[in-house]
């Protein structure tokens, strides 16, 4: 292999290591903004204080 060749090689790999990180930073943020929507859907659930106190009584 020629170093032409194995310049050109490596510049895609970078690029493609490059694209790869910019596609995980999008998903990292959409699951981030999934989660955000999330924790606002449960506190405005119907029953926000459901689960808050436990009956032991026998």
């Amino acid at each position: 292999m020629d170093i032409a060749a194995l310049s050109m090689a490596n510049s895609q790999a970078n690029l493609m290591t490059q694209v790869n990180t910019a596609v995980l930073a999008m998903n990292l943020s959409s699951i981030k903004e999934m989660g955000e929507n999330i924790t606002k859907l449960m506190e405005q659930s119907v029953t926000p204080n459901l689960g808050q106190t436990i009956d032991v009584t026998c």
